[in-house]
């Protein structure tokens, strides 16, 4: 794909995917060196993750009110001081002392990480929402898969392959590093967008009324079945997700006895199911059509989830992740896609945030109740059981969302007329 307004911004998502990446690792990890109580843990990721429901809604609004590549490069500015401040604060409290099995061994720097973590998760909320409502402006409509998997190809090379294992190598050897190493990866990433040209405003002036304008997006999202069901698909699965995402960490440290350079690794390997999900989704939907791709995408997770909680060494978790990973971006490809085509340009920002606001506002439910699960478990059952029970509600939960799920997407997909 010939165009260097889209390989330049592809590579400033690449950078700031490396940021996150990082931060993957970086942020849960370092609550874990400050308490083991997986529930204290859990807050940490949900810091990231509640701004997706408080501000999805007006990151909607203001995305179809101003230039997007503004917006970007405003909340670009946001993220790099809060990753600057997150180091600093980490720096002023070493040596770290030892993490306690309840309760926190720095209280005040816990909470200085969750204040910055929950600045960095808000300034991502409008952030991504821009991206994602620029892309159509810089490819045409009829490229968009193409576009998304490349896109999500290389987000996924910093996000899940080189961030984490960089994270995990880096906090290692010193705690402010990785929080460092961000800060400066969004600076370059603000000077790559700034040089972007072109006009990223909405394509018709939005009224001056929010209430009208949210209404707007409410009543087109409510008349388009099959993107509500995309998007409450997506947000069930996210909420199972992030159950097992918790124990993985506490899973891998304790029954598998591995450090943090092995998660990082662990992460890594599903990135490279990401990748090579990205470079043949689209060759997939050609040949089976989005309906079906959509269907068995979903269809997944709950052999996965099973498999993460028996899985016996590094091996064969990487192997499950990897597979769990190749899934997960094949369904972001079909439903990512067909949400940028079927929205007009004027309302996708307030569509786009009341989607994702489906689709992610139960992340930080799920975060939380891992950490619930795993602590009423574990006086009954033991802790190893404990670590391990997460990723068995979260296979249940994966069952019945694949059942519904499938007869959703079916329908949906047929009543557009573009199952194939």
């Amino acid at each position: 794909m010939s165009n260097p307004a889209f390989t330049r911004f592809v590579a400033a998502s690449g950078l700031t995917n490396l940021a996150d990446g990082i931060a993957t690792v970086a942020w849960a990890w370092m609550a874990s060196l400050l308490t083991r109580d997986p529930l204290l843990i859990a807050l940490m990721p949900v810091a990231l993750r509640l701004p997706w429901f408080v501000f999805a809604l007006p990151a909607g609004i203001v995305t179809d009110r101003m230039d997007r590549r503004r917006l970007i490069l405003a909340m670009d500015v946001a993220r790099a001081l809060a990753f600057g401040a997150a180091a600093l604060a980490i720096a002023l409290s070493l040596p770290l002392a030892p993490p306690p099995d309840a309760g926190l061994a720095q209280p005040w720097l816990f909470y200085a990480l969750m204040f910055t973590a929950l600045g960095a998760g808000t300034a991502e909320v409008f952030r991504d929402n821009a991206a994602q409502t620029m892309l159509p402006s810089l490819v045409d409509r009829s490229q968009l898969e193409g576009a998304n998997g490349r896109l999500w190809s290389v987000e996924l090379i910093g996000n899940s392959l080189v961030g984490p294992a960089l994270g995990a190598f880096l906090i290692a050897s010193f705690a402010p590093a990785p929080f460092g190493l961000n800060a400066l990866s969004y600076a370059i990433a603000i000077v790559l967008v700034y040089r972007l040209s072109g006009s990223f405003k909405p394509a018709q002036a939005a009224v001056s009324n929010w209430r009208a304008e949210l209404k707007e997006g409410f009543d087109f999202l409510r008349s388009e079945p099959l993107l509500r069901a995309l998007a409450w698909i997506t947000g069930a699965w996210n909420l199972l997700f992030q159950m097992s995402a918790i124990a993985l960490i506490l899973h891998v440290q304790e029954n598998l006895g591995l450090g943090a350079t092995a998660y990082g690794a662990l992460l890594a390997a599903g990135a490279f199911g990401g990748i090579a999900a990205g470079l043949v989704s689209e060759k997939i939907i050609t040949a089976i059509g989005p309906k079906r791709t959509a269907q068995l995408a979903l269809s997944v997770s709950a052999p996965c989830f099973l498999a993460m909680a028996y899985a016996p060494n590094w091996w064969a978790l990487a192997s499950t992740v990897l597979i769990f990973e190749f899934a997960g971006l094949i369904w972001n490809t079909v439903s990512v896609s067909y949400r940028q085509r079927t929205i007009p340009d004027a309302l996708l920002g307030r569509v786009n945030s009341l989607y994702r606001m489906l689709a992610w506002g139960l992340i930080p439910v799920g975060l939380v109740l891992s950490g619930l699960v795993v602590r009423f478990a574990e006086p009954i059952i033991g802790r190893a059981d404990a670590l391990s029970l997460p990723f068995l509600v979260a296979s249940v939960g994966a069952v019945v969302l694949g059942v519904l799920g499938w007869r959703a997407i079916g329908r949906g997909f047929n009543a557009t007329g573009s199952s194939r």
